[in-house]
């Protein structure tokens, strides 16, 4: 492999270019719009209404009180990370809400917990720490993208502290912090609304309560009028249905 973002260390081995100053992008968007996207969206006629966009400031580069709202909410989200020869891979992340969290303006943090012990993110990010969150607010079709770096952090425990949870059942074992290059809010076309069980629970039990309250109140109407009978069937009701037949 020559070119691109990464250089040879030996047989079957790359690893990532440093960074230079030569090579800073110059909009925040130019991240995610390669010269490649930028030309598709020539081509199919979406790129001058981006480059109104990039000219009124672009994507934003750090956190946001929008964008820290939204995250506290968060109970999952995705992370994307790719190996060093360019293979990608998306893994679903979950915990309590909120345990996505901003460390500052440029940095979010979470626990890294125990799991099935495969450790393809972790791997991938120790040769590219080039990496993508996906966060999604399914329940409010919201979704936000960013772009960044992340890294693993081991034997920190005052860190791995700040981003736990006492009251969550799962182990933390690491942390991982993302640093922000860019992000952006999709549009909520095509998400299809779910709801998490934690707010989706009280409804149902509040439904639940309301029907046996009514089933009582019918019950005692049918007692006062002696449609039921002392065991608590329905007299008014006939034992076979022939009997409503004319």
């Amino acid at each position: 492999m020559t070119g691109g973002p990464f250089v040879s260390a030996g047989p079957d081995l790359f690893i990532l270019r440093e960074r230079k100053p030569c090579d800073m992008t110059e909009y925040s968007s130019d991240v995610g719009f390669s010269p490649a996207v930028k030309a598709i969206q020539t081509k199919k006629g979406s790129r001058r209404a981006y480059e109104r966009m990039e000219s009124n400031g672009g994507w934003k580069t750090v956190v946001t009180p929008e964008l820290s709202s939204f995250i506290a909410r968060l109970d999952m989200f995705y992370l994307g990370t790719s190996s060093a020869t360019g293979q990608p891979y998306i893994q679903y992340r979950g915990g309590p809400p909120g345990f996505l969290k901003v460390i500052d303006a440029k940095t979010l943090g979470f626990a890294d917990f125990s799991g099935n012990q495969q450790y393809i993110s972790w791997g991938n990010l120790s040769e590219n720490p080039q990496a993508f969150l996906f966060l999604m607010d399914y329940s409010q079709s919201r979704r936000i993208k960013l772009w960044g770096q992340a890294r693993v952090v081991e034997n920190d425990p005052q860190l791995l502290t700040s981003l736990g949870d006492p009251a969550y059942e799962a182990k933390s074992e690491r942390a991982i912090l993302f640093q922000i290059e860019a992000w952006d809010i999709n549009c909520p076309q095509h998400i299809h609304r779910r709801f998490p069980q934690r707010e989706v629970a009280p409804v149902i039990e509040a439904l639940q309560t309301e029907i046996a309250n009514l089933k009582a109140a019918l019950d005692s109407l049918k007692r006062e009028h002696g449609a039921l009978d002392p065991s608590g069937n329905d007299s008014s009701e006939p034992d076979h249905p022939s009997e409503h037949r004319l």
